[in-house]
């Protein structure tokens, strides 16, 4: 006889790629809800605190960085080790990352708000950010239509590969990732004491 009570789990066969994709876009979407409310919490969607970083006047954006610096490289490092997450290593590369940085940097410097702050900002009612959502979504369209030339020119300046930091100081990544979040943990408590924000 059949037991109509149980539940049956389906398998990932008879699902659907929507079906498959589903818990994965919820996380997703859990986490990004999450990730900006504590950007606005922090105040980094404000566009004076933004502008009094780049004018080196508020320090708030670069506390906030270095605890998410410290936080994450403990969290990964820990899941990695332990066999939870893959790495997935991004190459090195030196010329796309200096145009990459200037690019990025400009826009920051000109609109007040990068990416991540730009939605928070959104988010809170600040509709200047509009004109940077719009940007983004202008710059993805133009890096995608120039993708091509990209992957045959700049990418392949100053090519090092998959490296990470440890590697290059043939640390071991233990002892790579304490020594370097003691170093961040003791910048931003100095920056604590010494900046009024």
């Amino acid at each position: 006889m059949i037991d109509t009570l149980k539940t049956v789990k389906p398998t990932t066969a008879n699902r659907t790629p929507l079906e498959a994709a589903t818990p994965k876009l919820i996380a997703g979407a859990m986490f990004g809800l999450a990730f900006g409310f504590l950007l606005q919490k922090g105040g980094v969607g404000k566009y004076n605190v933004l502008i009094g970083q780049l004018l080196l006047q508020d320090w708030t954006v670069v506390k906030i960085i270095l605890t998410a610096i410290v936080v994450g490289m403990i969290g990964v490092s820990t899941l990695h080790h332990f066999a939870k997450v893959n790495l997935h290593i991004k190459p090195t590369r030196i010329g796309a990352n200096i145009l990459g940085g200037l690019l990025f940097g400009v826009g920051f410097a000109l609109m007040g708000y990068c990416p991540g702050t730009a939605a928070a900002a959104l988010g809170q009612g600040s509709w200047d950010a509009l004109f940077g959502m719009a940007g983004l979504i202008a710059g993805s369209w133009m890096f995608a239509e120039l993708s091509g030339w990209t992957k045959r020119t700049v990418e392949n300046w100053g090519d090092f590969g998959n490296v990470l930091l440890p590697d290059l100081l043939r640390m071991p990544r233990g002892v790579f990732v304490v020594c370097f979040a003691a170093t961040l943990s003791a910048l931003l408590l100095l920056l604590q004491q010494f900046t009024t924000r």
